[in-house]
C-alpha cells in the first residue's frame, strides 16, 4: 500500500509498505481521509518521532474492509473515525475513566504506524461510527473535535457565561463552535489574523481582538463592562497568550489551558498573582478520552458533524493527495499554510 513515510527529520518519502495484518479484535480501515495536525509539524519538521521509519496520521476517517473474528459491534462498510490512543484499560488511571494519563499506552500515528497511508487498522474498541451524512472529510475532523469538547467538559464549562478563546487556529474555531452549543452568553476570540478573525465571526464569534494591533486591555474592558471574563480557553499554545489568559479572567473565573507550549517562557509575579487576586480556577487538559473508553466526546462530537450544529470546510487550508505530502510541509515550514491540511485517498 502507499504511504508517506518518515525516514529522518524532515525527509518524507512516498513509497509502497505492507498491508497492516488485522488481530481478532481488530478491524482494518480503507482511510479515506486524513489530516495533518500541529503536533505532526515537530515530528515531521524537528526531532520529535519516537523513532524511524515512522507513519503518522491520528487524525482520519475511512472505510471498514476486513475485521476480526472476535469483532462483534463494527462491520465491514462501515463508515467510522477512530481514536487514536491504545491505553492499557487494566492501570490506576485506565480503570478510573482516565485514559489519556495511562502511562502503559500506545498511539496509532506516533508510536504506531497511522493513517497517511491507504489502510490502517485498529482495536475494535477505538472505532467511532459516524453519521451517514458526515463526508469523510468532516469525519477526519472528529479527533480534533473530541479535544476541545474534553477541555470544555474538565473545566466544567458553564452556559450563559462570557468566554474568551485565544488562538484561531483549528482547535481555536472548533472550541468556538461548541463553546456556542453548550450554551455561551458571549464569545471573545483573539488571535494576530485578521483573516483567522473574519472566520471566526462568520463561525459565530460576538467579537474579535487582533493582539497585534488593538489595544486589548481597552477592548476587554469595553466588552466585559471592566468584569473580565467567567471562562477563559487558551488554543494557541504561545506564551503571550498563555499568561493573557491569566490577565482577561474575571474574579472566579476558570481558565482553561489545551494548547500545547513548545517554548519556555517566564511568568513575573504579579502574573502569577492573577490566579491568587482573582481566585481563578485553572486546569489543564490532555487528549480527549473518558468512560466508556473513548468517552462521551466523541459520541458528542460525532452527533454535532451529524447535525451540522460544528462546520470545518471553512478551517481547510487545502487538501491534497498523498504524493503531495512533502511539498505540503514545505509550504507549512515556510507558513504558507493557514488552516488544516487534509489527505484525500
Amino acid at each position: 500500500m502507499k504511504a508517506a513515510v518518515l525516514y529522518a527529520q524532515n525527509e518524507i518519502r512516498i513509497e509502497n509498505i505492507e498491508k497492516p495484518v488485522i488481530e481478532d479484535d481488530e478491524v482494518l480501515i480503507k482511510v479515506k481521509a486524513s489530516g495533518i495536525c500541529g503536533s505532526d509539524i515537530p515530528r515531521v519538521l524537528g526531532t520529535a518521532s519516537h523513532y524511524y521509519p515512522n507513519v503518522f496520521g491520528h487524525e482520519f476517517s475511512g472505510e471498514v474492509v476486513e475485521i476480526g473474528r472476535e469483532v462483534k459491534n463494527v462491520h465491514i462498510g462501515d463508515k467510522v473515525s477512530v481514536a487514536p490512543l491504545k491505553p492499557c484499560h487494566s492501570c490506576v488511571d485506565c480503570l478510573s475513566g482516565n485514559h489519556a494519563l495511562c502511562k502503559k499506552y500506545s498511539f496509532i500515528g506516533s508510536r504506531e504506524y497511522g493513517a497517511w497511508a491507504e489502510y490502517v487498522k485498529a482495536p475494535e474498541v477505538n472505532i467511532v461510527k459516524l453519521p451517514e451524512q458526515v463526508s469523510y472529510v468532516q469525519g477526519a475532523f472528529l479527533e480534533p473535535i473530541t479535544v476541545v469538547l474534553h477541555g470544555l467538559l474538565v473545566m466544567d464549562f458553564k452556559p450563559m457565561t462570557t468566554v474568551a478563546i485565544t488562538g484561531m487556529g483549528t482547535i481555536g474555531l472548533l472550541t468556538l463552535q461548541c463553546a456556542k452549543i453548550m450554551g455561551a452568553k458571549d464569545i471573545t476570540v483573539f488571535d494576530i489574523d485578521d483573516e483567522r478573525l473574519k472566520i471566526a465571526l462568520e463561525l459565530g464569534a460576538d467579537n474579535v481582538i487582533n493582539t497585534k494591533t488593538d489595544d486589548i486591555a481597552e477592548q476587554v474592558k469595553k466588552i466585559t463592562n471592566g468584569k473580565g471574563f467567567q471562562m477563559v480557553i487558551e488554543t494557541a499554545g504561545v506564551p503571550f497568550t498563555e499568561l493573557l489568559c491569566l490577565e482577561i479572567a474575571g474574579n472566579k473565573g476558570s481558565v482553561m489551558y489545551i494548547g500545547t507550549p513548545h517554548t519556555e517562557f517566564v511568568i513575573q509575579p504579579k502574573q502569577f498573582e492573577y490566579m491568587n487576586r482573582k481566585e481563578l480556577t485553572v486546569k489543564g487538559s490532555w487528549m480527549s478520552y473518558s468512560a466508556p473508553f473513548p468517552g462521551k466526546e466523541w459520541t458528542l462530537g460525532a452527533n454535532y458533524l451529524g447535525t451540522g450544529q460544528i462546520k470545518v470546510e471553512k478551517l481547510i487550508d487545502r487538501v491534497i493527495d498523498i504524493d503531495d505530502t512533502k511539498k505540503a510541509f514545505i509550504d507549512i515550514e515556510a507558513k504558507r499554510v493557514s488552516g488544516k491540511v487534509m489527505m484525500k485517498f
